[in-house]
């Protein structure tokens, strides 16, 4: 499947926070993270389950949809980090495939998951 690459700004993060009500301290303020020794604002862990999601369904198309999605955090990622979401076809059935994703910041495992996708094939409409 076409990789993605996403580029998470401190301002993608604020966004995403106001978007779902998250506003803990460690995904938007620097002072907070780096009195933690941390080298920047920790990118919120529901956000890669949206970049996980828009991979499947740029790659089998809008009528498609995600049955099931699972996923684990192997690294954190950073404000600044680009991302890139990779993924394989594990099982096709016709109707319904599983996916392995993984997203990497360069060399750097982040995330693992596994998909179900339902693919819709609707038949052409002839007028």
């Amino acid at each position: 499947m076409t990789p993605i690459e996403r580029t998470i700004t401190l301002v993608d993060m604020i966004a995403y926070a106001g978007a779902t009500w998250d506003w803990h301290r460690l995904h938007y303020d620097p002072v907070y993270v780096a009195d933690r020794n941390l080298p920047g604002p920790v990118v919120d862990g529901q956000v890669f389950g949206a970049y996980l999601c828009e991979q499947l369904l740029d790659h089998f198309g809008s009528t498609s949809w995600v049955r099931r999605i699972a996923f684990q955090f192997t690294s954190m990622v950073f404000a600044g980090e680009t991302i890139t979401v990779r993924a394989q076809i594990t099982d096709d059935r016709g109707d319904e495939v599983d996916v392995a994703q993984q997203v990497h910041v360069g060399d750097r495992l982040c995330v693992k998951g596994t998909a179900t996708v339902q693919i819709n094939r609707f038949p052409k409409v002839v007028t």
